[in-house]
């Protein structure tokens, strides 16, 4: 009695869903949107150059240095 009246019951609301459509049409006003280009050109001088490369530790090198610190009781115990 329950599937039977649970089956009546989604029936009823599909048909309700589908009584509901609307026969309305939408009309859309084009807009339309003028776009201008600008194009930039940078000159790039291939002059040779000396420059000196530094190369820099990470900077949470200290940090994990730190966190992953040992003590006499974490080492391991031979017997």
């Amino acid at each position: 009695m329950k599937t039977i009246a649970t089956l009546i019951f989604v029936l009823f609301i599909g048909v309700t869903a589908l009584a509901r459509t609307a026969e309305e049409t939408v009309k859309l006003d084009a807009i339309e949107i003028t776009v201008t280009v600008k194009t930039y050109s940078d000159e790039v001088s291939l002059k040779p150059t000396t420059e000196v490369a530094r190369l820099y530790k990470r900077i949470n090198t200290k940090v994990k240095k730190e966190l992953t610190f040992t003590t006499n009781a974490n080492r391991a115990k031979t017997a």
